[in-house]
């Protein structure tokens, strides 16, 4: 949509500030009601410098869309944000659990950007945004119960049980990345050993890949990564295939427990590499029918997330609207 077109026509509409905070970069939209992104941009999150030079980032963004919104004549609603951590049970405060970003714990976060903005702020956990906005708008659209695994840097999830998020007591539960899935295994930035998120995320797949080729002296001239990886293992590359296929035992393993204990209709994948293709998707299905229950899994679908670095936002204004 173009917004120039707006304010010529005399129209007023309702938008909201939608934010996803990474550890990498801040990505911001004006969006409407109905879901329709009228602006949107990307700044660097600063998230390994301080919590002041984060917040700074946040107030830049709100402050670029607060000027577009200003010369269209739209009204702002609010300012929704997904955040990395856990959000307390008033969507006001960050209580901690957000290893990418240094200090970002015992935040009033939503009073914060209140007070510096003058506009209603609202919180919640960037991975139950984002599952929040695939269950209404993307891959999920039209079901009730719904599991959401964004795998990336980390593994960050949502439950959505009768069309709303589930959170557990005091909005704390819900950590899926960090169920324990090897009892005696490696160490988690958690404080825990052996989680899901070290041994299926991107960060563990390429970590992986990269300890072996250092082992077995292979070298490359471009960055090692989820992007590179995949490349390689439809070359036909033993190594990469190794790592992909055991990338995708421990994610289906983990995806296996939670078809157990949920049953639910759909199982979303996000994260850059349910964007690699179809076959992606296909290995972690096999892997995860093979050994969830019979009776659990006859009515659970595992499929790729649709709204891409979308959800994020999307998700966030519906905290508002």
């Amino acid at each position: 949509m173009d917004v120039s077109d707006l304010g010529r026509k005399g129209v007023t509409m309702k938008v909201a500030i939608g934010i996803d905070l990474g550890g990498t970069s801040v990505k911001y939209a004006l969006i409407s009601k109905e879901g329709v992104f009228l602006f949107q941009g990307k700044l660097p999150s600063y998230a390994d410098i301080s919590v002041e030079a984060v917040i700074s980032q946040l107030l830049k963004a709100i402050d670029e869309l607060r000027l577009v919104a200003e010369k269209q004549g739209l009204v702002i609603e609010g300012i929704g944000i997904g955040t990395p951590g856990i959000v307390d049970d008033t969507n006001r405060i960050v209580i901690g659990g957000a290893e990418n970003i240094v200090g970002w714990e015992n935040l009033p976060l939503a009073d914060r950007i209140e007070e510096e903005t003058g506009l209603r702020a609202q919180l919640a956990n960037d991975a139950n945004v984002m599952g929040l906005a695939e269950a209404r708008y993307g891959a999920a659209k039209g079901n009730s119960h719904v599991v959401f695994l964004t795998v990336g840097t980390g593994i960050g999830g949502a439950v959505i049980i009768d069309g709303k998020l589930f959170n557990g007591f005091a909005n704390r539960g819900t950590e899926l990345g960090h169920v324990p899935l090897i009892a005696d295994g490696e160490p988690c930035a958690c404080g825990s050993v052996g989680c899901l998120e070290t041994y299926a995320s991107t960060t563990a797949l390429v970590k992986r890949f990269a300890t072996r080729c250092q082992e077995t002296g292979i070298s490359f001239d471009e960055e090692i990564n989820g992007h590179l990886i995949v490349k390689r293992f439809h070359e036909g590359d033993e190594l990469a295939i190794a790592c992909l296929n055991e990338h995708c035992f421990y994610l289906g393993r983990g995806i296996a427990g939670f078809i157990n204990i949920f049953s639910p209709q759909k199982i979303v994948i996000g994260g850059g590499l349910s964007e690699a293709g179809d076959f992606y998707i296909d290995k972690v299905s096999k892997e995860a029918f093979k050994h969830a229950m019979a009776d659990t899994k006859v009515n659970t679908e595992i499929m790729a997330a649709q709204l891409g670095n979308n959800a994020g936002c999307s998700g966030a204004v519906s905290l508002i609207f």
